[in-house]
């Protein structure tokens, strides 16, 4: 069924599938950050400070504002569907153990507790995103009493004002790193000396393997891992195929940012080191 059948109207069907792509952005990069997170805990243990801090920053500005919007703007509506009630208070919920996770996460004692924490708040996510997808989205969008486009719309509103559900600004740090597109707002800056990575060449480089990451999600979760790589170090992504689409990509974000090298072409794996110069 496509989604054009799903949707009331033609503004509801478009709005369904930017919904679902915004979806994909953030659960990609959470991903992304998330393995970093993960390799460097095994190859880099240097770098784990760095890019704990920007995992838990990306879910102060994005993450939790996000689900916070989503209560204020879209829930309720969908609350007051019977047969959907008991579906968004489980939502609900969710959110709270996503918030909790995030607090565990950025208190987390040692490296292996905050893999273990950033994974568990990964899976949760991305079963989360998809209930959203598969129920809550379709059911609004086929609602003819339901304008899916003007929640859509209302919900990004309090996303890029910074007043999640509150209607109380949060920090502005939450509208910086990615525009509603996923591209990039701002540059990294490197680790300000965190995580003492002058000594970047004698540590392992980190990978970011998308062959283990969904098809819909790996452009965004390359872009999440790149926001985890400072100035002067690399990161080395393997890929099944040539990605010359998300190089290109990566270069009209982040003109001259980025220096790309073959490591291996094919035929089962590209690698690829990409340098932050």
């Amino acid at each position: 069924m496509s989604t054009l059948n799903l949707a009331s109207a033609p503004e509801d069907a478009a709005a369904l599938e930017g919904a679902e792509a915004h979806h994909a952005r953030l659960a990609g990069e959470l991903a992304g950050r998330v393995k970093m997170l993960l390799t460097a805990v095994d190859r880099d243990p240097t770098a784990v400070e760095r890019i704990h801090a920007g995992l838990v920053a990306f879910c102060d500005r994005s993450l939790l504002p996000h689900a916070a919007a989503e209560e204020a703007a879209l829930y309720p509506a969908a609350h007051a569907m019977f047969e959907a009630r008991l579906l968004i208070e489980s939502l609900i919920g969710e959110h709270r153990c996503l918030t909790t996770l995030v607090d565990t996460l950025r208190t987390a004692p040692g490296p292996a507790d905050a893999a273990a924490d950033a994974r568990a708040l990964q899976v949760l996510f991305e079963e989360h995103v998809a209930k959203e997808n598969g129920l809550v989205l379709p059911l609004l969008a086929m609602t003819p009493e339901v304008s899916l486009a003007a929640l859509l719309a209302d919900m990004h509103h309090r996303i890029a004002n910074g007043t999640g559900g509150s209607g109380v600004p949060q920090d502005q740090s939450n509208e910086k790193g990615h525009d509603m597109r996923g591209q990039r707002t701002d540059e990294p800056g490197g680790c300000g000396g965190v995580c003492g990575c002058g000594g970047a060449e004698e540590a392992a480089e980190p990978e970011l393997d998308v062959r283990e990451v969904p098809h819909a999600l790996r452009h965004a979760a390359v872009f999440g891992a790149l926001d985890a790589v400072p100035a002067g170090t690399a990161v080395v992504l393997i890929a099944p195929h040539n990605p010359l689409p998300l190089l290109a990509q990566i270069e009209q974000s982040n003109p001259g940012v980025f220096s790309v090298e073959y490591l291996e072409r094919g035929p089962q794996a590209w690698r690829l080191r990409l340098s932050h110069r």
